[in-house]
């Protein structure tokens, strides 16, 4: 199969500057579909970083004075442009981080939709006038106005999305924004770059400043920058949260998930089945957030379920993310792949039944690969009921009553998504109602894809709205106007 492994030069982009050097070294990236270095990645330092937000503190007063109708129209023409270029953000989103080239279109189109979306938002940002003034020669109304200069830290595992999540809103709000992707994924961002520039977006509105914790600590920190937007672990949000904690500055913070997908005894499971394979083992090899990563099953159709898994799993292959034929992607680095294999590894130890995979692949020693695995009789209470794998392991439980398939889905400290399978929409009121999680995902219902639906968790899945109404006026705060008539 002939593909095109060329990568564009990376570079960082502050103002009108395109710097082809950060001072804070390089990085080498890595193919983890083959474990080569494909170039060396800029990393800003400090001074980078504050650079890029002073262009952006520079720019602001011009992009808030656009008129909103205008904003909208660049915004359409970006997302444009987005749907003009879809094969090639998809071929360099495989090239980033590994995902399959099936898996990278559809990410596009989730971004460009994202961008049309808020596009149509940008000129419709409305505040009200109060019914009661508190006197009646006063005229009190609200005004919604953009934060400034935001600082948006993009996940390494769809940052494409995350753009459509995150910076697309801000822009619509009226904000600048200093974007950071992590240094593990900079090729598809340097492409869109690009194309906010095509659009007419104006020099220092985006501004993007690639690296690793070092330059998200001083993005976040930095006394210009007015709220913060991060998707990513929770490990790394309590560290952001404690640099905004010093100056009081807001961020809206969308983390991990342990998401249970709750099966009862009619769910229609050609259904439940297909989907939450593929969703926990074949999207990005198990790297995402909302996947629902524990199956819990009620036992009358648990060996059912175990017998259809099991044979689903043999077929998923693991291979060239370019070939049509591969389903299981590599994870994103080395060190990655070591961690989710002595996970795999513990959860054997701890009990947990092995019904498929648990190894790398031989026939891939270079590339970063994890054979799609399942686990039967898994401990809720359990490291692998419990923490977040990020990687191609689902696990199955089993469930005797309502009230305990409930408990297994809440017993995590996580709280992003909740997924049900069950024809009786009596129960369906009922589970809506009694699971912990931002979200709850009905008979196939994904949280994926649509715009329109406010994203984000409870508990340490994080706080904070992306998407809708909600997503927009996370980028907005409220503004209170009293005019006097005396």
């Amino acid at each position: 199969m002939d593909v095109d492994l060329t990568v564009p030069v990376v570079h960082l982009h502050i103002g009108d500057e395109v710097r082809a050097n950060g001072s804070g070294g390089a990085y080498q990236h890595v193919y983890p579909a083959t474990g080569e270095v494909q170039g060396p990645v800029p990393l800003a330092g400090p001074d980078d970083v504050d650079a890029a937000v002073r262009a952006a503190h520079a720019a602001y007063p011009q992009w808030r004075a656009w008129r909103p109708a205008e904003r909208a129209r660049v915004l359409r023409r970006l997302a444009e442009l987005m749907e003009r270029d879809t094969a090639e953000l998809a071929r360099l989103s495989v090239l980033d981080n590994g995902m399959t080239a099936g898996i990278s279109g559809s990410l596009v189109g989730i971004m460009a939709s994202w961008t049309s979306y808020y596009a149509g938002w940008a000129d419709k940002v409305e505040g009200r006038v109060t019914s009661f003034p508190a006197n009646q020669r006063e005229l009190a109304y609200s005004m919604p106005e953009p934060y400034g200069v935001v600082g948006i830290i993009l996940t390494w595992n769809g940052p494409l999305v995350s753009v459509g999540m995150k910076l697309i809103p801000a822009l619509a709000a009226g904000n600048t924004v200093v974007m950071k992707p992590s240094e593990l994924t900079p090729y598809a961002t340097e492409h869109l770059m690009a194309l906010i520039r095509e659009a007419g977006i104006p020099e220092g509105v985006v501004n993007l400043v690639l690296g690793g914790p070092a330059t998200g600590d001083a993005l976040v920190r930095h006394p210009l920058v007015e709220k913060v937007s991060f998707t990513g672990g929770p490990a790394t949000a309590r560290k952001i949260l404690a640099a905004c904690a010093e100056s009081l500055k807001p961020a809206v913070l969308e983390l991990g998930g342990k998401s249970a997908n709750v099966l009862f005894g009619d769910a229609d499971l050609d259904t439940a089945v297909a989907v939450n394979a593929f969703s926990v083992l074949g999207t990005l090899a198990g790297q995402g957030c909302a996947i629902p990563s524990r199956m819990v099953v009620h036992a009358d159709i648990y060996d059912e379920v175990v017998e259809r898994i099991v044979a689903m799993v043999a077929g998923m292959r693991c291979g060239d993310p370019f070939d049509p034929a591969t389903v299981i992607s590599p994870v994103v680095t080395r060190e990655a792949q070591q961690r989710i294999l002595a996970m795999i590894e513990r959860a054997q130890n701890d009990g947990a039944k092995l019904l498929a995979g648990g190894r790398a692949p031989d026939h891939l020693p270079n590339g970063f690969f994890v054979e799609p695995t399942v686990f039967g009789e898994v401990d809720p209470g359990s490291e692998l009921g419990q923490i977040e794998v990020f990687g191609p392991v689902l696990s199955l439980m089993r469930f005797e009553t309502e009230e305990q398939a409930i408990a297994m889905a809440n017993s995590t400290a996580y709280g992003l998504a909740s997924y049900v399978y069950t024809q009786d929409i009596n129960r369906v009121t009922r589970m809506v109602s009694a699971l912990k999680a931002g979200g709850v995902y009905v008979n196939g219902a994904s949280p994926v894809v649509g715009c329109e639906l406010a994203f984000g968790g409870v508990g340490i899945s994080g706080f904070g709205r992306e998407g809708g109404e909600e997503g927009l006026f996370e980028f907005l705060r409220t503004k209170a106007v009293g005019v006097s008539g005396d």
